[in-house]
């Protein structure tokens, strides 16, 4: 029995349990009844304490009736014992609906209930379905990226001087829905950058990355996200953006608005709630409870929160900014998120001269890193690589002092489906835009060839009308 035959059974079970309710209870409380004679034989009378043996349990010769409250607490009891066994159960299936099948099986294998028959048949079906699992070639996962998504799209698109540059850089919240469950609905499923390769050391002590184990279903597609620039910039107030990321009080990550009132409200304006929405709706779609890489600058603060240096004499709250960014930064990395550095001033660092580039890591290191914890994962503005494609060599300066900082995880910009490079001790991604350019681009093509897409969506079926055509070059 896999998992998903197995989550059937149970839920048949569960059914009839409630449809059979009144000859289960029976059930329980016969339980409770032969437990009290047990007792009652053993011990003759069980006393409350009160030393005259009322409210005893009392067994007649030809009686099923239990007449005391300890007949209550021995069918409570049992009934405890069920909601708990039924709760780990429960708990299981969590575990191996987001592929953790070890986990599941571990948690049942080392619990008290262990040899219960229905645990027994869950761990079957859990070990079942394991087998059948096939592992992927780290080498074949994509990577997609998204910027800031738009909320409001009459405000993004108002014709202003900012207008061209959102219509080619951002999603849309419609565009965004549409191409997470297109993907869902193709079997995509979620993995974490650490999941695809992890640093170790070799025989000598030396570093060395090496590929991930990612085991998944037959059929199902692994792929990466990122965002870029989760930092809610000054001059995208009022043009229909999230104002900031904010702890929920459920304490999951979600997103504030600024109204045109100069109210503010929360809710899931951005790839942050949006996707952890998702998930909780469809858990199968996150291996393991991955989420996406956010990516931070650092010249305006992070997260919405003005924590930049600049800011200390000029903003009366810098100081409390700082503090919460540093509470949300903590609560997204609780929830499975990787965090990343997108550089400080948002530069091209392949190009940038040396001293600023320096300047512009140890930047980053003060006042990003110091408040989100360590990263070891960059994410190059404009896609632009410190190298070609050719591996890292030590000749790199620029690849040194980064490394030297402690960034292993390097990613660029491309738009082939998937482009990974292992070096000795780095791991290195080509990540795809999915972005109104791209989209634009994808639905003009003359040549069906040149289209990037059509392997996670048709982007005719996501572009979002509101967007002002033709999608301007970048």
């Amino acid at each position: 029995m896999d998992h998903f035959e197995y989550i059937r059974a149970d839920n048949r079970r569960r059914k009839n349990r409630h449809r059979r309710g009144p000859i289960i209870g029976g059930c329980v409380l016969l339980v409770g009844i032969c437990c009290a004679g047990a007792i009652f034989f053993a011990g003759k009378m069980k006393n409350n304490g009160n030393g005259n043996g009322e409210n005893s349990i009392v067994i007649g010769a030809d009686s099923n009736e239990a007449t005391s409250s300890d007949a209550t607490n021995e069918t409570d009891e049992a009934v405890s014992v069920e909601t708990t066994q039924e709760s780990l159960l429960e708990q299981a299936s969590a575990l191996a609906t987001g592929y953790d099948y070890d986990g599941a099986i571990a948690l049942l294998s080392d619990s008290a209930y262990a040899g219960d028959p229905a645990v027994q048949e869950a761990i079957a079906g859990y070990e079942n379905t394991k087998s059948t699992l096939v592992q992927v070639d780290v080498n074949t996962v994509t990577h997609v990226f998204f910027h800031t998504l738009v909320w409001d799209t009459a405000k993004a698109f108002d014709g202003d001087s900012r207008t061209a540059g959102y219509n080619q850089v951002m999603t849309t919240v419609d565009e965004f829905n549409k191409i997470i469950q297109t993907m869902y609905d193709e079997g995509y499923v979620l993995v974490r950058l650490h999941d695809l390769a992890y640093e170790t050391t070799d025989e000598n002590g030396n570093p060395v990355m090496k590929p991930g184990t990612i085991m998944l279903p037959e059929g199902k597609i692994p792929f990466v996200m990122s965002q870029d620039d989760l930092c809610y910039y000054p001059y995208m107030d009022g043009d229909g953006f999230a104002s900031r990321i904010i702890i929920g009080d459920d304490g999951k990550p979600t997103c504030e608005m600024k109204m045109d009132d100069g109210s503010t409200t929360t809710g899931s304006f951005d790839l942050v709630p949006i996707l952890e929405d998702f998930i909780g709706e469809h858990p199968d779609f996150s291996y393991k409870g991955a989420r996406a890489v956010l990516a931070f600058t650092g010249y305006e603060g992070i997260l919405g929160y003005r924590t930049s240096s600049s800011y200390a004499e000029t903003s009366p709250t810098y100081e409390q900014d700082r503090e919460e960014a540093t509470k949300v930064a903590q609560c997204l990395r609780d929830q499975g998120w990787e965090l990343a550095s997108h550089s400080w001033g948002h530069l091209n660092l392949g190009t940038v001269d040396y001293e600023r580039f320096k300047t512009d890591t140890d930047k980053w290191e003060n006042e990003v890193e110091s408040l989100i914890g360590p990263t070891d994962i960059i994410l190059f503005p404009f896609g632009a690589d410190v190298g070609d494609w050719h591996p890292y060599t030590n000749e790199n300066e620029r690849f040194n002092y980064l490394h030297s900082v402690g960034f292993r995880y390097f990613c660029t910009v491309d738009s082939t489906k998937a482009w990974v490079q292992f070096g000795q001790d780095y791991f290195r991604q080509g990540r795809r835009n999915l972005d109104g350019y791209r989209m634009w681009k994808d639905i003009t093509a003359e040549d069906p060839s040149t289209r990037k897409l059509d392997d996670l969506f048709q982007a005719e079926n996501v572009f979002d009308s509101a967007r002002p055509t033709p999608v301007p070059e970048m």
